[in-house]
């Protein structure tokens, strides 16, 4: 059969098309949700997430793979014992993990156990400068009789963090696992490295998960014995059976990193065991914790004009919570803003953040709230259900929560706050009521006041409870008439709520005038 010229353009043109097509199907599964490939989750840590053959010890990150469906996604563990953020750089151990990353992948970082350690000796010669800076010093290692500069634990953790998203691939960073160490019925956690690892994921705008203080409010719960049990061979090495408690509260916390858990498809990773862990609803927000072990903490509660969504100024908001610490001697306070955009004095409470928060207080902090923004929702719906009853009485309502599906007792604001404040107390903590930061809503010149209202509550209940009282609300209105309505404009990141940074700095200014008198500094 003769092809004429017609023809024969139309045939190629037809097997140009079906190669073009081909060609794409072929790299669409080489990259994105649909790349046949599994997944990598590679884990960089110590002897707390190794892999262990001996009864007496093993970590947690041994156990991760469990949870996942091995057709789907594959756990590597390179995590080695004794190694510092340091040492797992110098000797290559890093460089060998990061050289297998591609895109698309995950990496869990989590240090610091080791990173105390002297810096220089001569026989593991692993710690690192104290810190998140820049400082730096130059050494001649007596364990390897080599000149070597010695950086800060954020310089280790950033230069992992850097290298993996130069792959295209997603880090983690986490807090250090729980040591079994009890002082008054109490477990001493982790501070200072968690924290810098918490100081860093807001720096790099990196994903965090606090597996200290979510493993210590378990090992409390389960009490001084049970916990001795997990860890057979010393203070810091759990056992079969601890690595999975830790392995489990790490996947619950993974689920619930928002967006990312949603971006990467890791649900579909994950097998039928995997699937059944409850997700940690309270992980994106990136909660932080105390800084300095043997400092003193100012712990806030509160809504979001106190903190923020994950308290980074999304969308221009900010709450006053977050500009504190710099009115205050950060070398003799810790501020610790645990508030949550959203709730009311009531889901505060009921939904487990009073309870984390409580755990890691100590006697003679100081509590710091301020709730009422939220508390005149509704008190039954199927989208928030945050509503109080009004005022400071001790009355109740009792309902089925249309949200939860669960029957519930709800209280006034005052019972709110009232529990609050005895909870602390019992366990010596001095307790602060501060009435609502006023909302941009102008009667003529003045900003409007409520009566009869959440502020006036908030003062009854300081009175009743004998605790510390900061009158946010009519500080503050008098402050914004004082400033009129154009420069209190520029104070406010929308209609009439949330402050802007400016805004968020002046209050925070306010609140440490008060704070000042009772902190004696």
């Amino acid at each position: 059969m003769k092809i004429n010229n017609l023809t024969r353009c139309i045939l190629q043109r037809v097997s140009w098309f079906f190669f073009l097509l081909i060609s794409t199907a072929v790299c669409a599964d080489d990259i994105g949700p649909n790349k046949t490939s599994k997944t990598k989750i590679f884990i960089a840590g110590d002897s707390t997430a190794a892999t262990y053959s001996q009864p007496d010890q093993q970590g947690w990150g041994a156990l991760l793979g469990d949870y996942v469906d091995a057709t789907k996604a594959e756990v590597i563990n390179r995590a080695r014992g004794g190694r510092s953020s340091r040492t797992f750089i110098a000797e290559g151990l890093w460089q060998a993990l990061i050289d297998e990353v591609s895109a698309g992948d995950i990496v869990i970082i989590q240090f610091g156990h080791n990173d105390a350690s002297p810096i220089n000796d001569t026989t593991r010669a692993r710690g690192t400068l104290p810190g998140i800076g820049t400082e730096a010093i130059t050494i001649n290692n007596l364990l390897t009789q080599q000149q070597e500069t010695v950086y800060t634990f954020g310089h280790y953790i950033r230069k992992m963090v850097k290298d993996v998203r130069a792959k295209n691939a997603t880090p983690i960073l986490m807090s250090l696992t729980q040591r079994n160490l009890w002082q008054a019925g109490k477990l001493e956690r982790n501070g200072s490295y968690g924290r810098w690892a918490y100081e860093l994921a807001l720096e790099l705008n990196t994903h965090f998960v606090d597996l200290n203080n979510l493993v210590a409010d378990k090992l409390e719960a389960l009490g001084t014995e049970k916990t001795a049990a997990l860890y057979p061979k010393d203070q810091t090495h759990f056992n079969q059976q601890g690595a999975q408690l830790h392995a489990e509260t790490a996947l619950a916390a993974f689920k619930g990193l928002r967006p990312l858990f949603n971006e990467l498809l890791l649900n579909d990773l994950l097998n039928e065991k995997g699937a059944a862990v409850a997700a940690d609803e309270m992980t994106w927000l990136r909660l932080p914790i105390p800084a300095n072990n043997n400092l003193r903490s100012v712990v806030l509660i509160g809504d979001s004009t106190v903190r923020n969504g994950g308290g980074i100024g999304g969308n221009g908001e900010w709450g006053w919570g977050d500009f504190l610490q710099p009115h205050l001697n950060s070398k003799k306070i810790n501020v610790v803003n645990r508030a949550v955009g959203g709730l009311s004095s009531r889901t505060f409470y009921t939904g487990g953040y009073w309870r984390r928060t409580l755990n890691m207080m100590r006697p003679g902090d100081v509590l710091v709230m301020q709730f009422g923004h939220n508390d005149n929702a509704p008190i039954n719906d199927n989208s928030r259900a945050r509503g109080t009853l009004k005022g400071v009485a001790d009355n109740y309502e009792k309902i089925e929560n249309q949200l939860t599906g669960k029957l519930e007792t709800v209280y006034s604001y005052g019972g709110y706050l009232r529990k609050f404040i005895g909870e602390a107390r019992a366990r010596g903590i001095i307790t602060v009521v501060c009435s609502p930061v006023p909302r941009k809503i102008w009667e003529g010149k003045k900003i409007a006041r409520a009566q009869d209202s959440y502020p006036d509550w908030a003062r009854q209940v300081a009175l009743q409870s004998g605790s510390a009282f900061i009158d946010l609300n009519t500080v503050i209105a008098a402050e914004y008439e004082q400033l009129g309505a154009k420069k209190v404009d520029a104070l406010f990141a929308d209609k009439h709520t949330h402050t802007s940074k400016a805004g968020a700095e002046l209050n925070a200014g306010f609140v440490a005038a008060e704070l000042k008198p009772l902190l004696g500094i």
